[in-house]
Parts: C-alpha cells; sequence; structure tokens
C-alpha cells in the first residue's frame, strides 16, 4: 500500500486479516506502551467496522511478563499458540524486551508476523553506544561522548570522570543517559562536572550502562520516516520540540499535558536545514536496517544553518498515541492517525 493509497483503506488483502495489539511489557515504558496500545485498537476498531480489517483484539504482556490474551495470563510459548489465528502482532511495546529484538526475536522464530523492525535493526537502535558508532562510522555527526560501564567506574570513579572531561569543552554541559532506556527515563542534565559521578552512578544502579554526551545548545527535532514497502521510504516533516523554560525534553515533557510544545513542520528550520535533517534520518533508517517505520531525534546546533544535525538516537517503535510525534508528523503529509495505523499492519502483512 502506498502513502497516497492508504487513505482509501480498501484493500482486498488486508480486509481478511486478523490483528492483535501487543501492548505493556516489563520495561520502565510500561505505562507509555498501554497509552499507544490502546489508541492503536482503537483506530484497528474503527477500521474492523469499515470492513478495512477481520478482526483486531488486544494482548497484554504484563509487568510480570506474562501474556495476557482471552482473560487468561500465559507464558509466551503458550501465548503463540492459543493466538494462532492471529495473522499480525501490531507491537505498540516501548522499550525493554519489547524494542531490543526480543520480543521481534521470538516473534520470527515462530514464523510469525509483526510491525515494525526486525531482530538486529530493533536491537542495534536501542544500543545508543553502537547506533552513535555507526552513524559516526558514516559521517553524520554525534556529540562528543563515553560509555561508563560498571566495572570500569567501581574500579576508577574518579578515572572515569575524567576521561569524560578530557573529550573536549562543553560549556552547556552534559547528560547522562542510560545506554540502552528510551523515553528520557532516568536521563539527566547535568551542569557542572562535580555532579557527574553521582548521576552515572544513578544510571549504572538501574543495570544498564551509562552514556554520557556533551549537551549541544540548538533546535531540538524528530524526524520520522514511513516505509509503506511498496514505495520507497519516505522522510516526513521534522517536528519541532520546544520544552518549557530552561527544560530537555525528559518524561514529563514528553507526557505531560502541560509538557513540552511541538510544532510540524519546525518554525526555526530553514529549507536547507530541513532537508539535512530528512535526509539524515532517511540515512539512518536504511543503514540500520529499520523496516516499517522509524523516527530519528536531532539537534540542530545554534550558530548557523550550515551546521550538520547531530544524532540523539533512532527509536524503531516510536510513541503511537494520535498526540505522539511521529502520527504528528505524519498527518502534516495528510496521512490520518487511524490510517497510519492501517498502513503499518499493511507492510507488515507483506513480509
Amino acid at each position: 500500500m502506498s502513502i497516497t493509497e492508504i487513505g482509501t483503506r480498501r484493500s482486498s488483502a488486508l480486509s481478511t486479516l486478523r490483528v492483535a495489539v501487543l501492548m505493556g511489557g516489563t520495561s520502565g515504558e510500561r505505562e507509555v506502551s498501554l497509552v499507544s496500545g490502546r489508541s492503536v485498537l482503537q483506530a484497528l476498531e474503527r477500521s474492523v467496522r469499515l470492513g478495512a480489517l477481520a478482526a483486531v483484539r488486544a494482548i497484554e504482556i504484563d509487568a510480570g511478563g506474562r501474556w495476557v490474551d482471552g482473560g487468561r495470563a500465559r507464558d509466551a510459548a503458550e501465548a503463540l499458540e492459543f493466538a494462532r489465528d492471529i495473522d499480525v502482532f501490531f507491537l505498540a511495546l516501548h522499550g525493554g524486551a519489547g524494542e531490543d529484538g526480543t520480543i521481534q526475536g521470538l516473534l520470527a522464530a515462530a514464523g510469525r508476523r509483526h510491525t515494525g523492525s526486525s531482530v538486529g535493526a530493533s536491537a542495534l537502535c536501542m544500543d545508543k553506544a553502537a547506533t552513535r558508532g555507526l552513524a559516526a562510522a558514516a559521517g553524520i555527526a554525534v556529540a562528543l561522548g563515553r560509555v561508563i560501564d560498571r566495572p570500569g567506574f567501581d574500579g576508577h570513579p574518579a578515572a572515569e570522570v575524567a576521561a569524560v572531561l578530557a573529550l573536549g569543552p562543553a560549556p552547556d554541559g552534559w547528560f547522562v543517559k542510560p545506554r540502552r532506556g528510551g523515553s528520557s527515563v532516568n536521563t539527566h542534565a547535568v551542569r557542572v562536572a562535580e555532579e557527574l559521578s553521582a548521576r552515572v552512578a544513578e544510571v549504572l544502579a538501574s543495570g544498564d550502562d551509562a552514556l554520557v554526551e556533551q549537551r549541544i545548545r540548538g533546535v531540538e527535532v524528530s524526524c520520522g520516516v514511513l516505509d509503506s514497502g511498496s514505495e520507497a521510504a519516505r522522510a516526513l516533516p521534522p517536528i519541532e520540540i520546544q520544552p518549557h523554560g530552561e527544560r530537555f525534553f525528559d518524561y514529563e515533557q514528553k507526557y505531560s499535558e502541560t509538557g513540552a510544545r511541538e510544532v510540524c513542520p519546525a518554525p526555526s528550520l530553514s529549507a536547507e536545514a530541513e532537508g539535512r535533517v530528512r535526509a539524515e534520518a532517511l540515512r539512518m533508517h536504511r543503514l540500520c536496517g529499520c523496516r516499517g517505520y522509524s523516527r530519528t531525534d536531532f539537534i540542530v546546533p545554534e550558530g548557523g544553518h550550515s551546521l550538520r544535525p547531530v544524532l540523539l538516537e533512532v527509536n524503531t517503535l516510536p510513541g503511537l498515541t494520535p498526540r505522539s510525534l511521529f502520527p504528528q508528523e505524519a498527518r502534516a503529509v495528510g496521512v490520518e492517525y487511524d490510517d497510519l495505523c492501517l498502513a503499518l499492519v499493511s507492510r507488515a502483512a507483506q513480509r
């Protein structure tokens, strides 16, 4: 289904499909996933009523990792057998095993189709350090940064912090974040070097490595890529993120009703800068091997539009509430939320 055909919702191939929306999970982004999942479920239920799909139902992975389907909690293998009638699993999961390739690998091993990227791309993009390395090797700008793991920090904390400071000047401070986390959970803006050690320790206490990156002043933007399968992947108009005051796009700014202002198309970007952001988002989608859709976040530095956008991260399962960034970008090119959800099902069904 091409982007220009999405709005028709009359594909005979789709009308026979039975879809399960997989939501919840065990990660720190569980609550966000439930919101995305319920929104997707409602959209696909409307498509069922229009005859565009045969059926849809929810499957929730509870906080203990059990799959709840038909009112009963089962382990994953039993749940997949119970859901043998399902043609496509719509992954509305975020973070952890839902986004790092674990669930994708399970479904692939069982020969089941799902939305979003495959095992390799999911695992790669969940690892911010690996994504940075791939981007830098391809000539895409990344901030100065360093990964700190538990053994290194426990043995020589002062030396690890000194190694960060030796990377170069950071007049606006640093960000300390989990290497594999999402939704800005446990992410800290650090302005003075004396705070680095404590913030690194907080991230390490969560069980993940800490990624310390130079903070860069500029315009924060996010750019989605929609890959319909029947035509070339297309970068959507970037959305500009405007957090309140001096705050960054943290968890509260992302999900609170009084959070950051999000504007699409991005008003602060020149046509040249917007073109560069879209080109780099499309390059990262392809380099990482993403499928269906992705969303890449950047900072466009202050000091002139000739500067390259700096990569923050690539999301293989971005938020999918109607208010989320990716659906807002799709809406800017005329793809409404229900049609977007149906298009992602269509892409998965082609595999």
